[in-house]
């Protein structure tokens, strides 16, 4: 493509013209709003928290026994019945001479204790239970700036007014 003369002076006019215009630049300046509402935002959490106790339960102690007693109660009655009677009657009498002597000699021994010992022991039961929070995690602030209401969330409550940026730009 071949330009004439007369075109590329339109062309490099126009061109010059272009960098001649002044460049568009934003104003930027900050001044203050007044605060018309404030509302917290407000959520709900569960936050468990764990209760415990201690309770007393009671517990069966193991019976602690000794055969000795039974034993020595046994030969000792064995040896007493056997000093009764003549033949037949000497054997059926040191029998019955043991079997007395044995039940006494345990009862002698576990201090006649057939029932088992209770001992209470501490128990802790802990369990979780719901612990609702009200947490505010920010506010809706309604303000009015130049005749108009606007409304931003912040993080924190500004009180009666509000700084702002204000920021102008021509439209080319």
């Amino acid at each position: 493509m071949k330009l004439t003369l007369k075109q590329l002076t339109i062309s490099s006019s126009l061109l010059g013209m272009a960098f001649a215009m002044p460049v568009v630049h934003a104003a930027d300046f900050e001044e203050y709003a007044r605060i018309v509402n404030v509302v917290p935002q407000v959520e709900q959490m569960n936050v468990p928290r764990q209760e415990c106790q201690t309770v007393y339960e009671n517990v069966q102690q193991p019976q602690e026994r000794s055969n000795t007693g039974g034993i020595i109660g046994g030969i000792a009655g064995g040896l007493l019945g056997s000093q009764v009677g003549n033949g037949n009657g000497r054997i059926a009498a040191a029998a019955a001479g043991a079997i007395t002597g044995a039940i006494v000699g345990d009862r002698v021994d576990n201090n006649n204790n057939a029932q088992p010992g209770y001992t209470t022991r501490p128990v802790r039961q802990c369990r979780n239970v719901d612990n609702w929070q009200s947490r505010t995690n920010g506010y809706a602030v309604t303000y009015e700036y130049n005749g108009r209401s606007y409304t931003s969330v912040m993080p924190y409550d500004p009180g009666s007014r509000v700084r702002l940026r204000v920021s102008i730009t021509p439209i080319p």
